[in-house]
């Protein structure tokens, strides 16, 4: 398990990692609760896959808080129950929605399209409109910080990173080998995300977050806890 963040000033940061078999429900909540334990607070929008353990835990540990479901990983979702003859038209139906200026021209896009999406692609409608707020919460956002918060891109290029570096070492005798490995990486990471480049210009964002409420941003499914969100996004995680 490995958690990915962007702190106040719009630094990329390693936030923790944990070594697990499994990813349960019960692992993402200890994991997630040892990070707060060390420390982490004030996280107002996570991006992960859609893992219903991980979205649980988050929903306890950080009540109010967006989830943004990673765009990347829900087109896949959508464009696997597309029929073949009909995948070119769905990216550009994915484009259209996912890029719109704020979650209602989204809606209002979906809408329009529905009919065709109905007679050409049924179940990928029904996939589409079953993720439709979790994937577009970050249209409520300013949109200079869309692109980077949308999915978990980020994250996945470290894990890529990590993996070619484990099949340098091919075998780990034991988990504490793997856990020097894996968390030199991290501290390498963190130390040249930290100190370089800022990731985000965070100035806008508390701006905006200032100047308008959430609840007038996102619609109420937005939220984990099925309330008006009262919190906008920094960190995914």
């Amino acid at each position: 398990m490995l958690a990915v963040g962007i702190s106040e000033d719009g630094q990329r940061e390693i936030l923790g990692l944990e070594m697990s078999l499994s990813e349960t429900e019960e692992g993402w909540r200890r994991f997630i609760r040892s990070l707060k334990e060390r420390g982490l607070s004030g996280v107002e929008l996570a991006t992960s896959d859609a893992h219903e353990g991980l979205k649980q835990a988050l929903q306890e540990s950080f009540p109010g808080l967006i989830w943004q479901r990673c765009q990347s990983h829900f087109r896949r979702n959508v464009l696997d129950q597309t029929p073949s003859d009909y995948r070119d038209q769905m990216h550009e139906v994915l484009d259209q929605i996912l890029e719109a200026s704020s979650q209602k021209e989204a809606r209002t896009r979906l809408d329009d399209l529905r009919e065709q999406l109905e007679e050409k692609a049924s179940s990928a409608l029904r996939a589409l409109e079953d993720g439709f707020y979790e994937a577009t919460a970050v249209l409520a956002l300013p949109e200079k910080y869309r692109r980077r918060l949308r999915t978990t891109n980020m994250l996945e290029r470290f894990i890529q990173e990590i993996c070619r570096r484990e099949r340098v070492i091919r075998i780990f005798p034991n988990m504490d080998s793997a856990y020097r490995l894996v968390g030199a990486l991290c501290a390498e990471t963190h130390e040249e995300w930290s100190t370089g480049r800022r990731y985000l210009n965070m100035d806008e964002y508390f701006e905006w977050r200032a100047d308008r409420s959430v609840e007038d941003a996102l619609d109420e499914e937005t939220s984990l806890n099925g309330e008006p969100t009262a919190r906008s996004a920094t960190v995914p995680a």
